[in-house]
């Protein structure tokens, strides 16, 4: 179910260091570019791909992600052109997972079965759905399971000893730890604090523990790749690419660049973390 996942983690285990998992919006800024950066990300040293589906209500956003599936949205970019974006990296990568991130209304609209099926057809490896709780597992996370797909769930600095059993039961993949309280991008982590909410998850399951929510460059890259599995960053790469576009929001020369250079930026933070501790 999870072999790309679970390898991703295998290849940076074996190299001492924490994967990187890297978050952009499908479409964003238009669909051309979007493919183009995705096929950039694993050759500038992401390990793990997060694709964020483009939604008119993304709550757990912030104003940068919002904007970037504003403008996804803006530009055409549907569900089903997610699913071909995966399909189309899928013809040059087999070996880098792939998981969609986002919210359930799109996928209830497109319908959950029909979802699953086109979605493993194209290569979809893992699905982080973030307003569907364990108590909802009926309406994706098992069908997800039963079709091959990793489930994976968010943990937070709130879910405490008597919750993460619940939370825990049915993820797959890896577990998700949202380092900070409220929406993306909105403050720096507690590296410290962060590096004992992994350990305490993991006294809890064997599956690898990845930290987002706050890593905006190479130096908190490091600083949290010393104490968990993975290091996840999203809106950091979602305000380069903004930087990157002209005055009218279109894409430019400077934006697959400006993405996979931040990228390349991040995965030396991650593998300085590993050769300090080598050391």
């Amino acid at each position: 179910m999870t072999d790309r996942i679970s390898a991703a983690f295998a290849r940076a285990r074996a190299e001492r260091r924490a994967a990187l998992v890297t978050y952009v919006m499908a479409g964003d800024p238009d669909q051309e570019t979007g493919r183009a950066i995705l096929a950039a990300l694993p050759e500038a040293g992401a390990d793990v791909v997060e694709l964020g589906m483009a939604f008119t209500d993304p709550m757990a956003d912030g104003p940068s992600i919002q904007a970037a599936g504003l403008r996804a949205l803006a530009a055409g970019q549907s569900l089903k052109k997610t699913l071909a974006d995966v399909a189309a990296f899928r013809r040059t990568n087999d070996r880098t997972a792939i998981v969609l991130m986002g919210y359930f209304n799109p996928i209830y609209v497109y319908g959950v079965d029909r979802f699953l099926a086109d979605a493993k057809a194209a290569g979809v490896d893992g699905l982080i759905v973030v307003d569907l709780p364990p108590e909802e597992d009926e309406e994706l996370c098992l069908p997800a399971l039963r079709a091959g797909i990793a489930f994976i769930r968010l943990a937070t600095p709130t879910t405490d000893d008597r919750r993460l059993p619940t939370v825990l039961k049915n993820t797959a993949g890896f577990v998700y730890y949202v380092s900070i309280t409220g929406i993306t991008g909105a403050a720096t982590p507690n590296f410290d604090a962060t590096a004992a909410a992994v350990a305490r998850i993991k006294k809890h399951t064997a599956l690898p523990v990845v930290v987002g929510f706050g890593v905006k460059n190479a130096v908190h890259a490091a600083a949290v790749a010393r104490g968990a599995d993975g290091v996840a960053v999203g809106t950091a790469l979602v305000e380069a690419l903004r930087a990157s576009l002209d005055a009218d929001g279109k894409a430019t020369e400077k934006t697959v660049p400006a993405v996979a250079g931040l990228v390349r930026e991040l995965a030396e933070g991650v593998r300085s973390a590993a050769k300090a501790d080598v050391a």
